[in-house]
């Protein structure tokens, strides 16, 4: 079957088909929604502040640290 020599009907049979399609999709009622959605949002009177009350490392430090770190010591490179 050749489907060049067709290819009228073939356009004819797709327009067709979309028609029907377009008339049964148009039918269908469109949907309600039950409830609508309510969104609250609630502003907080003070931002939690977290105080961090740390030494701060030194140079030597964070070295040892890293070499420990880098060599899989546990107990921090200290001896």
């Amino acid at each position: 079957m050749n489907i060049i020599k067709h290819m009228e009907a073939a356009f004819l049979f797709s327009l067709s088909v979309a028609g029907a399609a377009s008339v049964a999709i148009e039918a269908i009622p469109p949907a309600q929604a039950s409830a609508p959605a309510r969104i609250e949002v609630v502003a907080q009177s003070s931002m939690p502040v977290v105080h961090v009350t740390a030494k701060r490392m030194t140079e030597a430090e964070k070295r040892l640290s890293l070499h420990a770190e880098r060599t899989g010591n546990s107990n921090g490179g200290i001896q």
